[in-house]
């Protein structure tokens, strides 16, 4: 997902998102400690894209906080 896209996501959306990256990001560490991936790079893939995610969240979540001041 790129960056463009993620900032157009609600809050609920981008939440949502996140938690859902995160179960399969970690269903694919334990699929790696059993037996090794096909592509360990997804690994480090998808930590990234949690990462975007909840840094895009958290700055519409300090975006709102300002405007409701």
């Amino acid at each position: 997902m790129k960056k463009e896209e993620i900032k157009e996501l609600s809050i609920q959306e981008l939440t949502a998102r996140i938690e859902a990256a995160e179960k399969a990001y970690r269903e694919l560490k334990v699929a790696h400690a059993i037996s090794p991936v096909d592509n360990p790079a997804k690994i480090t893939k998808d930590r990234r894209e949690i990462a975007r995610l909840k840094t895009v969240l958290r700055q519409k979540e300090i975006a709102a906080a300002s405007a409701s001041k």
